[in-house]
């Protein structure tokens, strides 16, 4: 599979692109755009740790990853971002997809990290996170690799109504239920939709899908699962 990130106070919203076929590399340093690191979040003190799966080994076979590009960014100032409880794990029903989370941002082409491993899922740290007021929660994760089929691969076949849950670090459990899933052309991937701030809170989780183009090096489309909380 393949997609990437997100965030800003005063947003200029511009339209993703997800691109890209080399091997993701390990992101070091913060996007131009962060002005200062983003401390790591851990669970309050006596906290139960929400049950995250152990991820299989990454597979060594080069990924096919897949770049979420221009996305809003939001200067990494602790009044701006989140905060809720970061997201551990993910689980969708009736699948495969049964992930751990981990927390991503932006890389210095300008396009949201996913984790190399197929086995876990980036959240756009930048942005919303599950269970929060308001905006879109971003996920994303590789649908496979060049020689095997992973679990993200089954996006496109999630059921309406399906539920999805979200562990957080301090050990709740968040609940969704699917409300649409469509292939979406890379072309036309609107990221002011995908990564909006204001709007009614949602869960969007982001593959890659649809034909892929030798040419390119990429998928045509992207896989785009909205699930509403419950």
């Amino acid at each position: 599979m393949h997609p990437r990130r997100s965030a800003t106070a005063a947003a200029v919203l511009a339209s993703i692109l997800l691109v890209g076929c080399a091997q993701a590399d390990d992101p070091a340093d913060p996007a131009p755009a962060i002005t200062a690191p983003v401390p790591t979040r851990s669970a309050p003190a006596g906290a139960a740790a929400a049950p995250v799966p152990d991820p299989a080994p990454a597979s060594d076979t080069a990924v096919p990853p897949t770049a979420i590009t221009d996305v809003p960014v939001q200067p990494a100032d602790g009044a701006l971002r989140p905060q809720d409880p970061a997201p551990v794990s993910l689980v969708v029903a009736g699948t495969d997809i049964s992930v751990k989370v981990v927390d991503v941002g932006i890389e210095e082409n300008d396009a949201m990290e996913i984790p190399d491993s197929f086995y876990e899922a980036g959240w756009y740290r930048y942005g919303p996170a599950p269970g929060a007021e308001a905006g879109n929660a971003v996920i994303a994760a590789h649908v496979d690799s060049l020689t095997e089929v992973m679990p993200f691969a089954q996006l496109k076949d999630v059921a309406i109504g399906t539920t999805v849950t979200v562990g957080l670090e301090d050990g709740r459990s968040l609940t969704y239920a699917v409300s649409d899933v469509r292939n979406v052309p890379k072309a036309t991937l609107d990221g002011s939709e995908i990564f909006d701030r204001d709007g009614g809170h949602e869960l969007k989780i982001i593959t890659c899908g649809g034909e892929w183009l030798p040419e390119e090096g990429d998928y045509e489309d992207n896989v785009v699962l909205t699930a509403l909380p419950l």
